[in-house]
């Protein structure tokens, strides 16, 4: 399974942005979907997921419902919505899949390049 994400960039506190991540290799309802991001000087963190059923999803605390993960099998993507963006929300956001569900970035077999977002104050 090949992942490849995209979307990022620079916006204003406030602002949205949709990140995308195209998925080959496999069949999006047989993998778990997630997304997690790594700031500056941070650990890499669990920001959202959606089982391979897609009936459910998984936001962290730290983004709530500002944020959005849905996904598109006739595109074979996963996207992330995100809004009211605030300057702690700026890192490379990664994708990623795994056949089983959690938020644990260690349990992910599969794994995008990162693509960064820069949120201004």
């Amino acid at each position: 399974v090949q992942l490849q994400a995209s979307g990022g960039g620079l916006v204003q506190a406030g602002g949205s942005l949709r990140l995308s991540c195209v998925v080959s290799g496999g069949s999006l309802g047989s993998v778990t979907l997630g997304w997690f991001r790594q700031g500056a000087g941070k650990e890499r963190e669990f920001v959202a997921a959606i089982h391979r059923s897609g009936g459910t999803t998984y936001n962290a605390d730290s983004v709530g419902g500002r944020f959005t993960i849905s996904r598109d099998r006739g595109k074979n993507s996963v996207y992330l919505q995100m809004n009211s963006l605030k300057p702690e929300d700026a890192a490379v956001y990664y994708c990623a899949a795994d056949g089983n569900w959690g938020a644990v970035s260690s349990k992910y077999e599969y794994w995008g390049q990162g693509t960064l977002v820069t949120v201004s104050s």
